[in-house]
């Protein structure tokens, strides 16, 4: 019955798609024109509201992952953020939905595989996406309610965007005698605490300091902290008046379910409004034709970089009006043909050269704005090293317009791009929407950006007339009419940056002792509105949450449809095939097991794999490599692979995996390059030990930005590694320890020759193939007996050489409960892990429930509503074994900490309600039924053991999952773990008071080599 729904909704959307017709009226909505785009078979349809002039593009395609945005042009009037703040308050309450934070208690109520609100640097926009019809309706209607009805209490506005207050409000509340250190008077808010996050990233300070200069009539839309307290109550709900109305929005509908169903939902929301003007402003880059200017300011230093390489630098041009897609698609092309890959021209020149270690974050083609942006620009250079990268950069491009652009790399790019449109996403309306939002917000006709046969066509017409991409150098870039943006390190710039928050907040303090007479006043006005806020906070607790819409689990079906795998074998290999519509495309995953792997080489494989597609073979350039890899494949890959057992999570296994993807005709081409990369690779050549390094300090180089963007992800790594042996291994290569591996490698003299690193990256080489070796095929029906011919000659091609080493001895677990990582950020990221069961444990299925709970039921509303983080929540990993608490861009880790110990308790005490089970069971179903990419199907089994058979039984445990069985698991796995000490805690960031004898300090910083 399911089924025939779903394929009448699919009809539905593609009758309509036939059907309407220019001038067509449906539910309120005019159909302006329509585009069958038949190599992305779909078909577009815009319209515009008849009463708002409100924008709308559907796009019709049987794809049941429907997607809805909808978005507003929103420039910043000044660099307070409140399109920012705007985006946050919006989402905390509206007329229809009058409780606190109904975008966060929905999330438990769907079945939706993304849900979200971003804000550009001209536009805000707030998308989901979901296969569920009743989903959908609900969804949509959550989304409009909240971005044209919002309540916008100022309370909000202080949660989410800055208010002042005591440190520790909670210690107030408790209504005994406070400490100074909790009566503390701080800047407080959601944004204001992500905005001090962002700006500790050194790459994100670099690029929106250069987005002020090449763009200084859009302002920073995030929020610059020293700004954000400039932003009163009144100026957002101002902001909102003026840009948050139909007349001004942007509408998009995609996927298999009935537009009329769409249209007439929105009709209702928008018709309350009547037509105003819209802000149609596209902001213009600086005007740069009088010639060339240069901006040079400040920034970080990074603690883990070599101190002589810390200057970033780069050149750029403003190009023509990306309205033309043509031009703009050729633009991009050529920026990937001068600056993509190790045989890049610009790569060759300037960091092979040795002027420095990466590109910068705005290296390339930026065409999301009305006028494209090209920059070239480098980091880790050395003071003395900035002004040769200009001449550098123009002398590149004056060799590339003489020589000309070797067509076979152009056909590479266009294969590429051919692959992009085969490849079946789970997510491609998601994609889509992504890629057409930007440049519609700008003017860009979004039927020309959806025609990407026409386009293709086009250009091949311009590049047959001889010398096109050559005269687009001409015509953009080879003239002085260009902004060189250089950031300095400075050692004080942390320190100024503290200082001038505590004289900001100084300054707003006085005003408020001022206006009430005394300090103490003051004080207590401070005070009574935290404890105010924390009381309408303590409010979500109890509040009546029936008015939001919900799916039920009794949506949720008890039996999944399994995936249909075959296994063979072919000589010796086990080999894994499913077959499907793939658009004729292969996918091929490859593991090789290898047993008791030594911990010097284990921690060198990442080196490996990064150096195998950067040296080059003794008969082939890298660059000869990167040509074909681009002609002829999808892209290959070699990593580290590591993985628990599910019967037994304490049991790991861990080797080398290996993939690709290729057009069928191509496979054998695609394994033959894949044995000779990790076969030939030439590690003797003289090149090697310099390319070594670069890849090296390229890696180091703004690592501790890396950290800042993905902090708690490090936490989490860091504290599981105490638990398990794949969290260990996982660790070893992917966290913290890795960093500390590959500064220390990079600040090797230059003298270094790396011969020991050398020798241990051939004995990698040796057995990458070693081990035992199993295999996945994805592909098309009638493509599996080449595949499995090709597939036999590449195995039959691989040396033979076996892999034996000594037994490993046993990993100590027992050390570090409490650890802490210093570095150099305004907030803090943190986890505490516990160690849980296995996969196949018939507890894995409450603590997943159990997670879900804790997350929104009690971390969210703690951490980051009252205590001001960006992020927290609880999680389980029923593959891994662990359950774990974590924070993200956290202003008050010591309240954190006590909140993570004191959960498991506050879970057992808790009367769970019905509504509270069915709404966790929701949660967790939004990853168990989110839909997978074709080449994703069956690799749960390949890669983890993970039977059908497995699944079905813990689907159906979920599902069953009792009140009891919570409390149960939350007493033994959290209560009685920490009575124990079975945890392990994990902070980072600026080590202050609370960081006392009672935890293990890992220091970052590397001690350097004298030059």
């Amino acid at each position: 019955m399911f089924r025939n729904t779903a394929k009448r909704a699919a009809k539905a959307a593609s009758d309509l798609a036939q059907l309407s017709k220019p001038g067509d009226k449906l539910h309120g909505f005019t159909v302006l024109r329509t585009k069958h785009v038949p190599e992305l078979e779909l078909t577009a349809l815009h319209l515009r509201h008849d009463k708002t002039g409100a924008e709308h593009l559907h796009i019709a395609r049987d794809d049941s992952n429907n997607v809805f945005s909808i978005g507003f042009k929103t420039n910043p009037p000044d660099d307070t953020g409140v399109p920012h703040i705007l985006e946050h308050t919006t989402l905390c309450g509206s007329e229809k939905y009058p409780i606190r934070d109904p975008f966060f208690k929905m999330l438990p109520r769907t079945l939706s595989n993304f849900m979200n609100a971003f804000t550009a640097s001209d536009h805000t926009f707030y998308p989901f996406a979901t296969t569920n019809a009743q989903d959908f309706k609900n969804l949509m209607s959550v989304y409009l309610d909240a971005t044209l009805h919002p309540l916008l209490k100022k309370s909000d506005f202080q949660q989410e965007g800055w208010r002042i207050g005591p440190e520790n409000p909670q210690a107030l509340a408790a209504g005994g005698e406070a400490r100074p250190e909790d009566r503390k008077l701080v800047f407080k808010g959601v944004v204001y605490n992500e905005m001090k996050g962002q700006m500790s990233d050194a790459s994100y300070l670099f690029y929106i300091r250069f987005q002020d200069h090449i763009f200084p009539d859009i302002n920073n839309s995030g929020g610059d902290p020293q700004k954000i307290t400039d932003l009163t109550y009144e100026q957002l709900k101002k902001f909102h008046a003026e840009h948050y109305h139909p007349s001004n929005a942007k509408l998009f509908t995609y996927g298999n379910f009935p537009l009329a169903d769409h249209l007439k939902e929105i009709d209702a929301q928008l018709s309350a409004f009547e037509q105003i003007q819209a802000d149609k402003a596209n902001h213009r880059p600086i005007d740069l034709t009088s010639g060339p200017r240069e901006v040079r300011l400040f920034g970080p230093v990074d603690p883990l970089v070599d101190p002589n390489k810390q200057f970033k630098t780069s050149v750029s041009w403003v190009l023509g009006d990306t309205s033309n897609v043509v031009e703009s698609f050729s633009l991009a092309l050529i920026s990937a043909l001068l600056t993509d890959g190790y045989g890049s021209p610009m790569y060759k020149g300037l960091i092979e050269a040795g002027l420095g270690t990466d590109w910068s974050p705005n290296t390339g083609y930026d065409s999301s704005a009305k006028v494209g942006i090209f920059s070239v620009g480098l980091t880790g250079v050395q003071e003395d090293d900035v002004p040769k990268v200009k001449p550098t950069i123009q002398k590149i491009l004056r060799n590339m317009r003489e020589k000309g652009f070797d067509r076979h790399k152009i056909d590479g790019y266009l294969h590429q791009l051919e692959l992009s449109l085969k490849h079946k996403t789970a997510n491609f309306g998601m994609s889509l929407l992504q890629r057409l939002k930007p440049k519609w917000f700008t003017g860009v006709d979004p039927f020309d950006s959806l025609a990407w046969n026409d386009t293709l066509a086009a250009f091949e017409a311009e590049y047959a007339k001889g010398g096109y991409l050559e005269g687009l150098m001409d015509k953009y870039l080879l003239n002085d009419n260009t902004l060189t943006f250089t950031m300095a390190p400075s050692p004080d710039f942390i320190q100024e940056i503290a200082r001038e928050e505590e004289a900001r907040l100084k300054e707003r303090i006085n005003k408020a002792v001022e206006a009430l007479g005394s300090e103490e006043k003051a004080q207590q006005e401070f005070e009574a509105q935290e404890l105010a806020l924390l009381a309408e906070q303590n409010k979500t607790n109890t509040e009546d949450l029936s008015c939001l819409p919900s799916v039920h689990v009794k949506d949720i079906p008890r039996q999944k449809e399994p995936v249909v795998l075959r296994h063979e074998t072919v000589g010796t290999i086990k080999l894994q095939l499913r077959e499907a519509p793939t658009n004729g495309l292969t996918y091929f995953r490859a593991i090789n097991t290898l047993e008791s792997l030594p911990d010097e080489l284990r921690s060198l494989v990442p080196l490996f794999t990064d150096s195998i597609m950067r040296l080059g073979t003794k008969d082939m350039t890298m660059e000869q490599l990167e040509d074909l890899i681009k002609l002829k494949t999808g892209g290959v890959s070699v990593g580290y692979h590591s993985a628990s057992s599910p019967t037994d999570f304490t049991q790991a296994v861990e080797g080398i995996a290996f993939s690709g993807m290729a057009l069928d005709r191509n496979v054998p081409v695609m394994f033959d390059l894949l044995r000779k990369l990790v076969v030939e690779t030439n590690f003797d050549s003289p090149e090697a030990p310099q390319q070594i390094r670069q890849l090296l300090q390229a890696a180091a180089d703004g690592v501790v930005n890396d950290i800042a963007s993905s902090g708690h992800a490090y936490a989490r790594r860091a504290a599981e590694a105490g638990l398990s042996m794949d969290a260990w291994l996982k660790e070893q290569v992917g966290g913290l320890t890795q960093v500390r591996l590959v500064t220390s490698l990079a600040s090797r003299p230059e003298s270094d020759q790396f011969r020991d690193v050398i020798e241990k990256l051939k004995r990698i080489q040796e057995l990458a193939f070693a081990g035992t070796m199993r295999v996945a095929i994805t592909c098309d029906s009638n493509s599996v007996g080449n595949n499995v011919q090709a597939l036999s000659q590449f195995l039959q091609s691989l040396p033979s050489t076996p892999a034996s080493f000594p037994a490993r001895k046993p990993i100590d677990f027992s050390r570090n409960i409490k650890s802490f990582y210093p570095l150099p950020y305004q907030v803090y990221y943190g986890a505490l892990a516990l160690p849980t069961v296995s996969y196949t444990s018939a507890d894995n299925a409450p603590l997943s429930i159990l997670a879900s709970l804790l997350t929104h039921k009690h971390m969210h509303h703690e951490v980051r509503e009252k205590g001001g983080a960006y992020g927290a929540g609880a999680y389980s990993r029923p593959l891994d074994g662990v359950f774990g608490f974590y924070s993200y861009r956290d202003p008050n880790p010591v309240n954190t900490i006590n909140i993570m110990r004191n959960a498991g308790r506050w879970a057992v005490d808790k009367k769970w309600s019905d509504r509270d089970l069915e709404d966790a069971k929701i949660s967790v179903f939004q990853g168990v039924d989110a839909p997978r990419a074709v080449n994703e199907e069956g690799m749960s089994t390949f890669v983890y053991g993970i039977t059908e058979e497995m699944k079905q039984k813990r689907r159906e445990q979920l599902l069953d999952v009792t009140k009891d069985q919570v409390r149960e698991v939350a007493q033994k796995y959290i209560v009685e773990a920490l009575e124990k000490q079975s945890e392990r805690l994990v902070f980072l960031g600026e080590k202050r008071e609370f960081v006392d004898n009672t935890w293990t300090v890992n220091e970052m910083d590397i001690t350097r080599p004298a030059r």
